[in-house]
């Protein structure tokens, strides 16, 4: 277990898999596949898909598979994640190496599939211990995320398999209606404010940009940098992936990017704030700044984004606490998760005024 990092955590009760079958598909599976004891970690950050680092001496990969229980239709979906990161990765190699993919629900109840293990710093609330931090490095880190973005936006998706497995025409209007279905399904209580901010999404759709390849869960937690932090080296959670208005990508990124002065519900919605409160990362308008004028795209309308990508978060958590408060779901990072789901709708509210 030498190499394991402290991005990983012993496997959560209850959510351990069977190591005897795991290793049984890995020999019929990995060619060179070395001998000895399976070691299996879990990733303990994700709020969704479960993620494991999977070791047997030198080798070693990551295994997702999706959330215990019932889970909504259409809603983690292995093979499509598989898929889009076969077809991703050659051309976008920030994005990790799919391995393998399996639907024998004998070996852990799911599909799941192998992804290559990538090595690096994922930052979240705070940099690790010994890192000489400025407002410069801040800065920095700031700047790769929006032009790895703009990278990704910048792919022709018309030359990938892609074109095969999407429909871009109508996006913001299905991605709009399908959301507000998802939350009227997932709904615990009521909040008052949920119609008036559903009823101001349908009323003033933009007109869409030309679309992208979008990876649409596009955050700080999920970007992998070099031990130097000159390098964004990994991409991970495509899960969301599709081709559509790159604009619904920015704005999720911008969900996402809680600054100072933001409300304390938001900043501390995983007990700490992310580190993009702290000085020398970009505020939410730098962001838009530096994409606008690095992709040369028209951002007049990213309010409309951002008031949508708020309320797409807040249906995410909703039904991450629906399955909670039925019991689908025991892990205590979720009893709050309903308080967190009505910052992020009052915050949306801000947008429609």
């Amino acid at each position: 277990m030498g190499k394991t990092m402290r991005d990983t955590i012993p496997v959560r009760s209850g959510e351990q898999l069977d190591k005897k079958k795991i290793h049984n598909f890995l020999r019929n599976t990995i060619v060179n596949l070395p001998e000895g004891e399976l070691n299996i970690r879990q990733f303990g950050a994700g709020h969704s898909n479960l993620t494991y680092a999977l070791e047997i001496g030198d080798w070693e990969a990551v295994l997702r598979r999706p959330p215990l229980g019932p889970v909504a239709p259409k809603a983690h979906d292995m093979e499509r994640e598989f898929n889009v990161l076969s077809i991703v990765h050659p051309v976008f190699e920030t994005a990790p190496k799919p391995i393998a993919f399996s639907d024998d629900l004998s070996i852990m109840g799911s599909p799941f599939f192998l992804m290559e293990r990538r090595r690096g710093i994922v930052l979240d609330t705070s940099f690790p211990e010994g890192t000489e931090v400025t407002e410069e490095l801040r800065r920095n880190i700031s700047e790769q995320l929006v032009d790895k973005l703009v990278e990704l936006h910048s792919i022709d998706y018309t030359k990938t398999a892609l074109v095969q497995m999407v429909k871009p025409e109508g996006f913001l209007e299905r991605q709009v209606r399908g959301w507000i279905g998802r939350y009227e399904r997932a709904k615990t209580s009521e909040i008052a404010e949920v119609s008036q901010l559903t009823d101001w999404l349908q009323n003033n759709l933009p007109t869409s940009s030309s679309p992208t390849i979008i990876h649409y869960d596009y955050k700080l937690n999920n970007a992998m940098f070099s031990s130097d932090y000159t390098a964004m080296t990994g991409l991970f959670d495509w899960e969301m992936t599709t081709v559509g208005d790159p604009l619904a990508d920015v704005g999720v990124a911008l969900s996402y990017w809680v600054q100072a002065g933001d409300p304390e519900a938001l900043r501390n919605s995983t007990g700490k704030p992310s580190v993009t409160v702290q000085p020398g990362f970009f505020t939410r308008d730098e962001f838009i700044a530096r994409y606008a004028e690095k992709s040369g795209r028209d951002l007049t309308h990213i309010h409309y984004y951002l008031t949508f990508s708020y309320f797409k978060l807040a249906v995410i958590c909703q039904q991450i606490y629906y399955r909670y408060s039925i019991g689908q779901t025991r892990d205590p990072r979720f009893a709050r998760m309903d308080k967190y789901v009505h910052a992020l709708v009052m915050q949306a509210m801000k947008g429609t005024t």
